[in-house]
C-alpha cells in the first residue's frame, strides 16, 4: 500500500489528482484520503464537468472521498472511523465540502488558498463564514500546514496542526503554486459551461411533450411524480404538501431528520421531490440528492448527443437558476446545511437572474429568522456577494399550514 508520511508527499498526490482534473476539462481540485497511519485509502479529483458538460455540481474531490468512505463502510470493509481519517486536498474547501467535512468528522489539510469560495477565504482561519458553534470543530480539525519560501504563496501554519503520523509538517512553495495555478486555470472555462443554456424566455414547457418522449421518460425514471404537479412559476402552493409529506417520510425512514427538496422548472411543473439517503451516507441529504439528480438527468439525455439534440434538452430542461428549488424546512446552522447551502452555490456557479430572485424557497421556517441572515451574511463572496445566497419562506400560508399540520 501505497503511504504519505510527510504533509508533502500527501499533497503531491492531491496535486497530481488536480492536474487530472484540469486534463478532463474540470476544476483543477485534487485530494487524497489516509488512515492514522498515513495509507492511501483513496485518490480522486473533481469531477463536476465530464466532456463538457455539466455532470455533478457536488462531485468535488472532498464530497467524493466522504461518500466514497460511507459507501465502503455500507460493504462491510473495515475501516477507521473518521476521526482518524485525514483528507488532504489541493485547494481550501468550499463550504459545501466543509460542511460535510464537519458533519462526518474528518480531518483534513490544506494546500493552496481560495479567496472567493474557500471556507477559510480570510486566511487566518478564523472562519468566520461558519456559525459560531462550528468555529472551533473547524479549528481542531481544519490545518493549513506553513508553506516556506519568500513569494506570495509562503504562508505561516494556521489552524490545527497536522496529524501527528506526518514526519514532514510543511508544503514545498512550488507544489503549492501548481495547486494554486492549477486550478485558476481552469476556474473561468469551468464555470462559462454553467452559463450555456438558454435564458427563460427560450425555454420549452416539458408537459407539453408526449408521454413517450425520452425527455419525460427519462425524468419519470428519476421521479415518477414529475410533471404531476403544477403551480405559477415560483409560487408553490398547497397542492405540492402531499409530495412533501411523503418525501419527509421517506426521509426519516431512510435515517435522516424529515428533510425533502422539491425542484420546479420555470413553468412550475414539478421535474423532482427528493428525500436524503443518510442510511447510505452522513452526508446524502435531501439537496444533495435533488441538485445531483437533476444535473446527471440532464447529462445521461446530453451525453454523446448531437450539438441540435443537446440544444433541445436544454430548452426542455432549463438551468435551476431558472427554476425553484423548494426545501420542506429551512436551513439552520448545522454542518449538513452549510454543506446544503455551499451546494447549491456549486450549482448555480453565478447571480440568480433579476427575474427569480426567490429561487431558494423554504415551507418550514427557521427556529431563528436572524442567525439564518447571520449565515448567508457571513458567507464567502462567492456565496455571499456574487450568487447572493438567501433563502426565503413560501408566499403561500396554506402550503406552510399543510406541510407544518402533515409533518
Amino acid at each position: 500500500m501505497k503511504k504519505a508520511i510527510d504533509v508533502q508527499a500527501a499533497v503531491a498526490i492531491a496535486s497530481l489528482e488536480a492536474i487530472a482534473a484540469k486534463t478532463q476539462g474540470t476544476f483543477g481540485v485534487g485530494g487524497v484520503m489516509l488512515d492514522s497511519f498515513g495509507t492511501v485509502l483513496q485518490s480522486v479529483h473533481n469531477n463536476v464537468i465530464r466532456q463538457g458538460l455539466i455532470h455533478d455540481p457536488t462531485a468535488h474531490g472532498e464530497r467524493q472521498l466522504i461518500d466514497w468512505y460511507y459507501a465502503e463502510i455500507a460493504k462491510g470493509r473495515a475501516l477507521p472511523p473518521p476521526h482518524e481519517i485525514t483528507i488532504v486536498t489541493s485547494l481550501d474547501p468550499c463550504c459545501m465540502c466543509a460542511g460535510a467535512i464537519l458533519a462526518g468528522g474528518f480531518h483534513v489539510v490544506v494546500a493552496a488558498n481560495d479567496r472567493n469560495a474557500g471556507i477559510n477565504y480570510e486566511g487566518d482561519a478564523s472562519f468566520t463564514a461558519l456559525p459560531e458553534a462550528l468555529r472551533e470543530r473547524a479549528r481542531a480539525t481544519f490545518s493549513y500546514p506553513a508553506v516556506l519560501g519568500a513569494s506570495s504563496y509562503a504562508r505561516p501554519p494556521r489552524g490545527a496542526a497536522a496529524p501527528p503520523f506526518f514526519i514532514g509538517k510543511t508544503i514545498a512553495e512550488p507544489t503549492q503554486a501548481l495547486c494554486s495555478l492549477v486550478f485558476e486555470a481552469t476556474t473561468e472555462s469551468v464555470v462559462g459551461l454553467f452559463n450555456v443554456d438558454p435564458p427563460r424566455a427560450s425555454l420549452l414547457d416539458p408537459a407539453t411533450l408526449p408521454a413517450d418522449d425520452a425527455i419525460v421518460r427519462a425524468l419519470k425514471r428519476a421521479c415518477p411524480d414529475a410533471l404531476t404537479y403544477r403551480c405559477t412559476p415560483g409560487r408553490p402552493d398547497a397542492g405540492l404538501a402531499p409530495y412533501l409529506e411523503h418525501a419527509v417520510r421517506r426521509d426519516r425512514a431512510q435515517g435522516g431528520s424529515g428533510d425533502a427538496v422539491v425542484l420546479l422548472d420555470a413553468f412550475g411543473n414539478l421535474l423532482l421531490c427528493c428525500h436524503g439517503r443518510r442510511g447510505k451516507s452522513a452526508i446524502r441529504t435531501a439537496f444533495m440528492e435533488c441538485t445531483r439528480a437533476y444535473a446527471q438527468l440532464r447529462y445521461k439525455l446530453m451525453e454523446g448527443a448531437s450539438a441540435a439534440r443537446q440544444a433541445e434538452v436544454r430548452r426542455y430542461l432549463g438551468h435551476p437558476k431558472d427554476a425553484t428549488f423548494v426545501l420542506a424546512r429551512a436551513p439552520d446552522d448545522s454542518a449538513l446545511d452549510v454543506m446544503n447551502l455551499g451546494a447549491y452555490g456549486s450549482t448555480m456557479e453565478g447571480p440568480l437572474p433579476a427575474g427569480n430572485p426567490a429561487q431558494l424557497q423554504y415551507v418550514l421556517p427557521p427556529r431563528d429568522d436572524a442567525a439564518l441572515a447571520r449565515l448567508c451574511a457571513g458567507l464567502p463572496p462567492l456565496y455571499r456577494d456574487l450568487i447572493g445566497i438567501r433563502p426565503t419562506q413560501v408566499a403561500d400560508a396554506a402550503l406552510v399550514t399543510a406541510l407544518a399540520v402533515g409533518s
